[in-house]
């Protein structure tokens, strides 16, 4: 006799919100397995999207964004490890001195990690000295 037992689907959610002052922000989001395409964000809106992480690990989703001459990549959502139960949610907030974020888990009454700032010109430089794409760095 064989038992299958099914999962429960657990959705992660990203949003990522333009706090830019008076300028269009261009987004685009995506994984191995998802694209997004680009998208114009006015000042205030957010795009977010939900997924369910893989079971073993390694779902990597990264934004680039762009905003008149300045351009940035950063880590938009990295699992670690095995699947965490409960759902997750993060934010992250573009401004004029960069990103900055935080996240959570559902599961897990501790305040989330705080991400940032990622600054326009730090993170161009680090990601050409490193030959990197995807940098963030935890508070």
């Amino acid at each position: 006799m064989v038992i299958i037992m099914a999962r429960p689907s657990i959705q992660h959610k990203i949003h990522l919100t333009n706090m830019l002052r008076d300028k269009i922000l261009i987004v685009h989001c995506q994984s191995k397995d998802n694209d997004f395409e680009a998208r114009t964000l006015p000042v205030g809106e957010s795009v977010q999207w939900s997924f369910e992480p893989n079971l073993f690990g390694g779902t990597l989703f990264w934004c680039k964004l762009a905003v008149e001459d300045k351009r940035l990549t950063f880590t938009a959502y990295e699992q670690s490890g095995l699947k965490q139960s409960g759902s997750y949610t993060g934010h992250w907030y573009v401004g004029g001195d960069g990103v900055y974020g935080k996240g959570k888990y559902t599961n897990d009454a501790r305040a989330g990690p705080a991400f940032g700032p990622l600054t326009w010109p730090e993170t161009i430089w680090r990601c050409r000295q490193k030959g990197k794409s995807l940098l963030h760095r935890q508070l």
